[in-house]
Protein backbone atom coordinates (compact mmCIF):
# COMPACT_ATOMS: atom_id res chain seq x y z
CA UNK A 1 0.00 0.00 0.00
CA UNK A 2 0.99 3.41 -0.64
CA UNK A 3 1.90 5.61 2.12
CA UNK A 4 0.30 8.98 2.58
CA UNK A 5 3.52 10.65 1.56
CA UNK A 6 3.53 8.82 -1.73
CA UNK A 7 -0.12 9.65 -2.34
CA UNK A 8 0.60 13.28 -1.58
CA UNK A 9 3.57 13.32 -4.01
CA UNK A 10 1.50 11.70 -6.74
CA UNK A 11 -1.31 14.22 -6.14
CA UNK A 12 1.12 17.10 -6.35
CA UNK A 13 2.57 15.75 -9.59
CA UNK A 14 -0.90 15.33 -11.02
CA UNK A 15 -1.87 18.85 -9.95
CA UNK A 16 1.35 20.20 -11.43
CA UNK A 17 0.71 18.31 -14.69
CA UNK A 18 -2.86 19.62 -14.86
CA UNK A 19 -1.64 23.19 -14.18
CA UNK A 20 1.02 22.87 -16.90
CA UNK A 21 -1.56 21.49 -19.32
CA UNK A 22 -4.05 24.29 -18.57
CA UNK A 23 -1.24 26.88 -18.85
CA UNK A 24 -0.22 25.49 -22.25
CA UNK A 25 -3.83 25.41 -23.45
CA UNK A 26 -4.29 29.06 -22.44
CA UNK A 27 -0.84 30.27 -23.62
CA UNK A 28 -0.97 28.80 -27.14
CA UNK A 29 -4.16 30.60 -28.29
CA UNK A 30 -3.05 33.82 -26.57
CA UNK A 31 0.29 33.76 -28.39
CA UNK A 32 -1.49 32.92 -31.67
CA UNK A 33 -3.80 35.93 -31.21
CA UNK A 34 -0.79 38.15 -30.44
CA UNK A 35 1.01 36.93 -33.61
CA UNK A 36 -2.10 37.54 -35.73
CA UNK A 37 -2.42 41.09 -34.37
CA UNK A 38 1.28 41.70 -35.08
CA UNK A 39 0.89 40.41 -38.66
CA UNK A 40 -2.09 42.70 -39.24
CA UNK A 41 -0.04 45.65 -38.00
CA UNK A 42 2.82 44.74 -40.34
CA UNK A 43 0.36 44.35 -43.25
CA UNK A 44 -0.99 47.85 -42.56
CA UNK A 45 2.56 49.25 -42.56
CA UNK A 46 3.33 47.49 -45.87
CA UNK A 47 0.12 48.89 -47.41
CA UNK A 48 1.06 52.39 -46.25
CA UNK A 49 4.56 52.08 -47.71
CA UNK A 50 3.10 50.72 -50.98
CA UNK A 51 0.77 53.72 -51.19
CA UNK A 52 3.70 56.10 -50.71
CA UNK A 53 5.74 54.26 -53.35
CA UNK A 54 2.83 54.44 -55.80
CA UNK A 55 2.56 58.21 -55.21
CA UNK A 56 6.28 58.68 -55.74
CA UNK A 57 6.35 56.57 -58.89
CA UNK A 58 3.36 58.50 -60.24
CA UNK A 59 5.26 61.76 -59.70
CA UNK A 60 8.36 60.41 -61.41
CA UNK A 61 6.57 59.34 -64.59
CA UNK A 62 7.15 61.81 -67.44
CA UNK A 63 4.07 63.74 -68.51
CA UNK A 64 4.71 65.01 -72.02
CA UNK A 65 1.60 67.18 -72.04
CA UNK A 66 2.77 69.28 -69.07
CA UNK A 67 5.22 72.13 -69.48
CA UNK A 68 7.91 71.22 -66.98
CA UNK A 69 8.29 67.66 -65.85
CA UNK A 70 8.46 66.60 -62.27
CA UNK A 71 12.19 66.26 -62.45
CA UNK A 72 12.46 69.91 -63.41
CA UNK A 73 13.19 69.53 -67.11
CA UNK A 74 11.01 71.00 -69.88
CA UNK A 75 8.66 68.73 -71.80
CA UNK A 76 8.38 68.42 -75.54
CA UNK A 77 10.64 67.76 -78.48
CA UNK A 78 14.13 69.28 -78.39
CA UNK A 79 13.93 69.87 -82.17
CA UNK A 80 12.00 72.26 -84.38
CA UNK A 81 9.49 69.92 -85.98
CA UNK A 82 8.24 70.26 -89.52
CA UNK A 83 7.98 68.30 -92.74
CA UNK A 84 10.13 70.90 -94.48
CA UNK A 85 12.75 73.39 -93.35
CA UNK A 86 10.31 76.19 -94.21
CA UNK A 87 7.72 74.79 -91.81
CA UNK A 88 10.44 74.43 -89.17
CA UNK A 89 11.31 78.12 -89.73
CA UNK A 90 7.66 79.04 -89.25
CA UNK A 91 7.60 76.98 -86.02
CA UNK A 92 10.67 78.87 -84.80
CA UNK A 93 9.04 82.20 -85.59
CA UNK A 94 5.85 81.14 -83.78
CA UNK A 95 7.90 80.05 -80.74
CA UNK A 96 9.61 83.47 -80.62
CA UNK A 97 6.28 85.29 -80.99
CA UNK A 98 4.81 83.28 -78.09
CA UNK A 99 7.81 83.99 -75.85
CA UNK A 100 7.69 87.72 -76.62
CA UNK A 101 3.94 87.92 -75.97
CA UNK A 102 4.32 85.94 -72.73
CA UNK A 103 7.00 88.41 -71.55
CA UNK A 104 4.75 91.39 -72.30
CA UNK A 105 6.75 92.58 -75.29
CA UNK A 106 6.05 93.36 -78.92
CA UNK A 107 7.72 91.69 -81.90
CA UNK A 108 8.61 94.56 -84.23
CA UNK A 109 10.12 92.48 -87.03
CA UNK A 110 11.58 89.05 -87.65
CA UNK A 111 13.38 87.25 -90.43
CA UNK A 112 13.91 83.51 -90.74
CA UNK A 113 17.30 82.45 -92.14
CA UNK A 114 16.97 79.11 -93.92
CA UNK A 115 20.27 79.35 -95.80
CA UNK A 116 22.75 80.34 -93.08
CA UNK A 117 26.16 78.72 -92.61
CA UNK A 118 24.71 75.97 -90.38
CA UNK A 119 21.64 75.30 -92.54
CA UNK A 120 23.22 72.18 -94.05
CA UNK A 121 23.69 70.79 -90.53
CA UNK A 122 19.94 71.07 -89.93
CA UNK A 123 19.87 74.41 -88.10
CA UNK A 124 17.35 77.19 -88.72
CA UNK A 125 18.05 80.75 -87.59
CA UNK A 126 15.86 83.74 -86.88
CA UNK A 127 16.67 87.40 -86.27
CA UNK A 128 14.10 89.47 -84.44
CA UNK A 129 13.66 93.03 -83.25
CA UNK A 130 11.67 93.28 -80.03
CA UNK A 131 10.40 96.02 -77.71
CA UNK A 132 9.68 95.05 -74.13
CA UNK A 133 9.85 96.30 -70.56
CA UNK A 134 13.41 96.13 -69.19
CA UNK A 135 12.60 93.54 -66.47
CA UNK A 136 11.20 91.21 -69.14
CA UNK A 137 14.59 90.86 -70.91
CA UNK A 138 15.73 88.15 -68.50
CA UNK A 139 12.32 86.46 -68.65
CA UNK A 140 12.36 86.13 -72.43
CA UNK A 141 15.97 84.93 -72.54
CA UNK A 142 15.27 82.27 -69.94
CA UNK A 143 12.09 81.17 -71.70
CA UNK A 144 13.90 80.79 -75.02
CA UNK A 145 16.96 78.95 -73.73
CA UNK A 146 15.35 76.79 -71.04
CA UNK A 147 12.19 75.75 -72.89
CA UNK A 148 11.52 73.32 -75.69
CA UNK A 149 12.53 73.07 -78.44
CA UNK A 150 16.17 73.78 -77.61
CA UNK A 151 17.00 77.25 -78.89
CA UNK A 152 20.34 79.00 -78.77
CA UNK A 153 20.74 82.78 -78.57
CA UNK A 154 23.56 83.55 -81.01
CA UNK A 155 23.32 87.35 -81.08
CA UNK A 156 21.97 89.78 -78.56
CA UNK A 157 21.88 93.55 -78.64
CA UNK A 158 19.99 95.52 -76.00
CA UNK A 159 19.39 99.28 -76.04
CA UNK A 160 18.05 100.89 -72.91
CA UNK A 161 15.26 103.49 -73.17
CA UNK A 162 17.68 106.29 -72.18
CA UNK A 163 19.50 105.87 -75.50
CA UNK A 164 16.34 107.00 -77.28
CA UNK A 165 15.76 109.90 -74.90
CA UNK A 166 12.89 108.12 -73.17
CA UNK A 167 12.44 107.89 -69.42
CA UNK A 168 13.89 104.89 -67.59
CA UNK A 169 10.40 103.38 -67.39
CA UNK A 170 10.23 103.21 -71.19
CA UNK A 171 10.50 100.08 -73.29
CA UNK A 172 13.82 98.42 -74.02
CA UNK A 173 14.71 97.55 -77.60
CA UNK A 174 16.33 94.20 -78.20
CA UNK A 175 17.70 92.57 -81.33
CA UNK A 176 18.17 88.85 -80.98
CA UNK A 177 19.47 86.03 -83.15
CA UNK A 178 18.12 82.58 -82.27
CA UNK A 179 19.00 79.19 -83.74
CA UNK A 180 17.25 75.84 -83.39
CA UNK A 181 17.88 72.42 -84.90
CA UNK A 182 15.34 71.12 -87.37
CA UNK A 183 14.19 67.51 -87.51
CA UNK A 184 11.97 66.29 -90.30
CA UNK A 185 8.69 64.73 -89.18
CA UNK A 186 8.78 62.08 -91.93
Amino acid sequence: MQSSKQKLAIGRRQALAVAAYVGAVVALPASALWLIADLRGKAAEVAEVQTRLDELSERSRPNLSAAPTSNGGPAGSPFLDGQTVTIAGAALQQRIEEAVAKAGGALMSSQVDLEGPDAKKGFVGLSASIELPQPAVQTILYDLEAGMPYLFVDKLSIQSPEVFGEPESGRTRMTIGVTGQWRSMD
